[in-house]
């Protein structure tokens, strides 16, 4: 899969941020085997201590787990999925609505606008 880093944002936070967008999105499986540190950190391009303390964070936020011998795999709690689903959904809702005002619209606006987008009314 392709790691695309941007400046100014630490790397370490952009991996985290893409794992969890992976396992959100279902591109790595509930219960899936996740790659060795040292192939993932190869196949992103950075130090395997960067690519370890990602996934550190990761498994300390639940969505992945360690067996001692076998490696790490995603997450087959369906409520931390869930979670992941609904924290995911605020975190960018929040962002949007904040766009939205920055360009003028009150809350009203916004809130008729995300209706009227999904009855399929704003797409061109």
């Amino acid at each position: 899969m392709d790691w695309n880093f941007k400046n100014g944002i630490p790397i370490y936070t952009q991996i985290v941020d893409e794992l969890t967008m992976r396992i959100a999105s279902g591109a790595y499986a509930p219960g899936e085997k996740l790659d060795s540190v040292r192939d993932m950190a190869m196949d992103a391009g950075v130090n395997p201590n960067t690519m370890q303390r990602a996934l550190s964070e990761i498994e300390r936020r639940g969505l992945v787990y360690s067996e001692r011998t076998s490696g790490r795999f995603v997450t087959r709690d369906e409520n931390v999925l869930k979670e992941l689903h609904k924290e995911l959904a605020g975190r960018y809702l929040d962002e949007f609505v904040e766009k939205l005002q920055k360009i003028g619209m009150d809350e009203k606006e916004i809130s008729d606008f995300i209706k009227e987008a999904g009855n399929g009314k704003n797409r061109d």
